[in-house]
């Protein structure tokens, strides 16, 4: 069975709670779990910030229960149906959402504080629902956001890139390669190589402080082009004639399936780097790119409170 959304969660949750006894936030997951027949594997599933889908729908369930004061959390990491939520149940409602939480003046006046919250929201991709609607939790909602404006960071990089000239080029892929540490400190750590009887190679990195090993660089700058074999044959045979064992071909386009399989069964070690890659690197080494805007999440600290540390 597929997660449930968050808005599927709250009444199976209120039911797990009807015996009106206190119970801990993991075994109440661990019975909704149970509830919808989630697999293993389901239950491991989680956002690129490493938190547990599931887990995360559940928690916010809780948080919205507790806003209408259908469910009191007693003490740290237990929960317990409230009078209300008795009442609330004993009615055998259908659902609860959203709407149906509007009856209770509590979840009424923070869903107007969140007035701002649930514009921005209804502008976010892949989201045309306001907070208390949506079916995935903020954190989610949050992180295909980030990613939604990464994936357009790279694009946006790239085309940026293909516009500036081969020499130009050629430098960037020696500068970030520095960026990532290679060669060190040293002030000649990269060097170009003259543009015409370079046989193939662009560039040279050390690849330590101390210089004991070099790789050797080829960067094309092509639109549309795709890099195939015989362009990596050619620049092996470059490695070759200057007795290397180590290059980087990088290219603002992709390698043909034929390219990658070659590269991935040669002697030499010889790594492709495609346009996508590249603008991934630069944006992870901060090279071509500034910081906009920052945006802190906190979450309570709850060792702080901890009673046993007084």
């Amino acid at each position: 069975m597929a997660i449930p959304g968050r808005i599927e969660i709250p009444l199976p949750l209120l039911k797990a709670l009807s015996d009106g006894k206190v119970h801990s936030v993991n075994s109440i997951i661990d019975v909704l779990a149970q509830e919808f027949s989630l697999s293993s594997s389901e239950r491991m599933q989680s956002v690129p910030s490493g938190a547990p889908v599931f887990d995360t729908r559940i928690r916010w369930a809780f948080v919205d229960l507790k806003i209408a004061k259908l469910l009191s959390s007693p003490s740290r990491g237990y929960i317990q149906i409230t009078e209300r939520g008795i009442d609330v149940l004993s009615k055998s409602p259908e659902k609860i959402d959203s709407k149906f939480l509007m009856q209770f003046p509590e979840f009424e006046q923070k869903l107007s504080e969140k007035k701002q919250t649930k514009d921005l929201i209804n502008t976010l991709p892949k989201s045309d629902k306001p907070y208390f609607e949506h079916q995935k939790a903020p954190e989610e909602i949050f992180e295909e956001t980030y990613t939604f404006v990464s994936a357009a960071l790279v694009e946006n990089l790239l085309e940026r890139v293909k516009q500036i000239t081969p020499a130009r080029f050629e430098r960037l892929v020696v500068d970030l390669l520095g960026k990532m540490g290679y060669g060190g400190a040293l002030s000649n750590a990269g060097s170009i190589t003259k543009l015409s009887g370079d046989e193939g190679i662009d560039g040279v990195i050390k690849e330590d402080k101390l210089g004991l090993d070099m790789i050797y660089l080829q960067a094309k700058r092509w639109k549309e082009t795709t890099v195939g074999r015989p362009e990596i044959q050619k620049f092996v045979g470059a490695l070759a004639g200057q007795k290397a064992s180590k290059g980087v071909f990088i290219t603002t386009s992709a390698f043909t399936k034929e390219a990658r399989e070659y590269a991935a069964n040669l002697q030499q070690k010889v790594v492709l780097i495609d346009g996508e890659q590249l603008a991934e690197l630069m944006i992870e080494y901060d090279l071509g790119v500034s910081i906009a805007q920052t945006y802190l999440i906190k979450r309570v600290d709850n060792d702080y409170f901890d009673e046993n540390l007084d």
